[in-house]
C-alpha cells in the first residue's frame, strides 16, 4: 500500500471488496460478510464518505481485532497492515462457509454487509463448492499482449477515476487482476471488460440481435452477433434498437416538434445491462438475445434461477465483480434496483411496464410500444383517411381547424372562396361523415363547427 493507491481507493469509495470504518464497533459483521463472499479489505480510521479520521495503532487494538476474528464461527482468517494513521484488515474468502458472528450471518451485497435469511444460509450450504464465473482466472490470458489499454482508459474516464501510471494497482483495486508468482493474472470479469479480444477467451459472451418481419419471429430481416467488451456490447445493442425503432412527432406550441419514440430506450438499456450482468456464463451454449418484432422487443437471457427468488424483492447479483464494474461507470445499480428503475422510466414516459417471465433456466423481458406513439400513429392514420374522403377545399379547412379549433359558415366561405350554398354542402358532407360536428345551435349566427375525431 502506498499513498497513491490509498487515494485511489478513497476516491472510488466503498464497494464489494472495500469497507470503511471509523472504529471496531460491529467489526465481526464485516469480517463474516467478507468471509461469506469473496473476501475484502476493511480500512479502519476512515469514514463512510472516504475521509481519513485516523486511528491509533497499538498492540492492544490489534489483539482485540484478532479476538473478534477468532470468535467468529468458524474463525475468519485475517491479516492486519499498518499504514500511517489507519489500519487495513485483509479478510480472506472463507473456505468453510457460512461464517457467523455474534449478531448472525452476513454477506456482501455491493458496498453493504447484509444479514442473511434462513433460506439464504441454507442456499450457501447447497451451493458450497461452486465458484463464481467472473472471479475465475484465465491462465491463457497474457498481459500486456491481450490487454486493451484503450478500453481500460475509457473505463477510467467513465468511472471518473484519475489516470495513473500504475495500471496494475488500479486493476487490483477494481478486483479484476492479481499477481501470483511474479505474473499478473486476469479473472473473467477483467477479460470481459478489458481484453483486446474478449470472445477469444469467452466466445459465448456475444449478444445476438435480430429484426423480424413477422410477429411469429420467423422471417428475419437483419441479424447480428455483437462482440467486444461488455460495455461495447450494451452500446451496440442499443444502436441496433435505435436504428430500427420508429418515431412519431408531437407538434407543440413551440416551433420545434417533439419526437415520440416507439420504445423507451433508457428502460431497454437497463434491461440489456441486467441481461449481460446476470447471465449464467458457465453455460456455453446460449447467447443473450434481443428479438425486435413488429409490435414488441423481447430480451432473452439464460440464467440459473436462484433459490427462493422473488422478483422485486430478492436482491440478486450473480456476477459480483461484473455488477460492481458496471456500477462504477453508472451502468446499472449496485443494490439490484434495475427493475424499479425500469418501472420509473416507463411511468415517466407513459409506456407499459415490460412483461417479465422466467423459469428455472430462462429470463424474458418483453417491451410493448409506447401508448403515446400508438396514439399519434392512429391520429396520422385518421389524417390519411380524411385525405381520401374529402375534397381539396375540405382538407384545407381541416388543417385550418387543427389550429383554430372551430369555424363558421362565413369563415368557410372566406377561406375557400366559395358561395354560401357550396360552403354549406361541404360542411354538411363532413358532418355526415362524422369528421365535423355542429356546435352552438342548429341554425343562426351562433352555429359553428368543430373536429369530431
Amino acid at each position: 500500500m502506498d499513498k497513491k493507491e490509498l487515494n485511489i481507493i478513497l476516491k472510488e469509495g466503498e464497494g464489494y471488496k472495500i469497507e470503511f470504518k471509523v472504529g471496531i464497533s460491529n467489526l465481526g459483521k464485516e469480517l463474516v460478510a467478507f468471509a461469506n463472499s469473496s473476501g475484502g479489505r476493511i480500512f479502519l480510521g476512515v469514514s463512510d464518505s472516504g475521509e481519513i479520521k485516523g486511528i491509533k495503532s497499538t498492540n492492544e487494538l490489534k489483539s482485540r481485532i484478532q479476538d473478534i476474528a477468532n470468535n467468529c464461527k468458524p474463525k475468519t482468517k485475517i491479516s492486519i497492515e499498518d499504514f500511517k494513521n489507519i489500519l487495513i484488515i485483509n479478510v480472506r474468502e472463507g473456505e468453510d462457509k457460512p461464517y457467523e458472528c455474534s449478531s448472525g450471518f452476513y454477506k456482501r451485497i455491493g458496498p453493504n454487509s447484509q444479514k442473511m435469511t434462513r433460506d439464504e444460509i441454507i442456499d450457501v450450504f447447497k451451493s458450497e463448492g461452486k465458484v463464481r464465473f467472473d472471479e475465475l482466472t484465465e491462465p491463457k490470458f497474457s498481459c500486456p499482449d491481450d490487454f486493451d489499454e484503450n478500453r481500460f482508459q475509457r473505463f477510467l474516464q467513465l468511472a471518473e477515476i484519475s489516470k495513473t501510471d500504475d495500471t496494475e494497482k488500479l486493476l487490483f483495486n477494481l478486483g479484476v487482476a492479481e499477481r501470483q508468482e511474479g505474473r499478473l493474472y486476469f479473472n473473467n470479469a477483467g477479460i470481459l471488460f478489458f481484453a483486446r479480444e474478449p470472445q477469444r477467451f469467452i466466445r459465448w459472451s456475444v449478444f445476438t440481435v435480430a429484426l423480424f418481419k413477422d410477429n411469429a419471429g420467423v422471417d428475419i430481416i437483419d441479424r447480428k452477433e455483437i462482440e467486444g467488451s461488455l460495455l461495447e456490447i450494451v452500446e451496440e445493442v442499443m444502436k441496433f434498437v435505435r436504428l430500427y425503432s420508429k418515431v412519431a412527432y408531437r407538434f407543440t406550441s413551440s416551433p420545434r416538434r417533439e419526437n415520440v419514440y416507439e420504445y423507451p430506450f433508457e428502460a431497454i438499456r437497463e434491461a440489456v445491462i441486467n441481461s449481460v450482468m446476470h447471465k449464467y456464463y458457465f453455460e456455453h451454449g446460449h447467447n443473450n438475445i434481443l428479438r425486435f418484432l413488429p409490435d414488441r422487443i423481447r430480451i432473452e437471457n439464460y440464467w440459473q434461477r436462484p433459490a427462493n427468488f422473488i422478483l422485486g424483492e430478492t436482491v440478486f447479483r450473480r456476477n459480483h465483480i461484473i455488477a460492481d464494474l458496471f456500477a462504477k461507470i453508472h451502468f446499472g445499480e449496485k443494490m439490484g434496483t434495475g427493475f424499479e428503475r425500469i418501472r420509473q422510466i416507463c411511468k415517466r414516459e407513459n409506456v407499459p411496464f415490460p412483461k417479465i417471465e422466467f423459469n428455472e433456466n430462462y429470463f424474458y423481458v418483453t417491451f410493448r410500444q409506447s401508448r403515446e406513439y400508438l396514439r399519434i400513429i392512429e391520429k396520422e392514420r385518421t389524417k390519411e383517411e380524411i385525405a381520401i374522403l374529402l375534397n381539396e377545399r375540405q382538407r384545407n379547412v381541416i388543417d385550418y381547424l387543427r389550429k383554430t379549433k372551430k369555424i363558421t359558415t362565413k369563415e368557410y366561405m372566406k377561406i375557400t372562396k366559395t358561395i354560401r350554398r357550396t360552403a354549406i354542402r361541404d360542411l354538411n358532407d363532413m358532418v355526415e361523415k362524422k369528421i365535423l360536428r355542429i356546435m352552438g345551435g342548429k341554425t343562426g349566427r351562433q352555429r359553428y363547427y368543430v373536429i369530431s375525431m
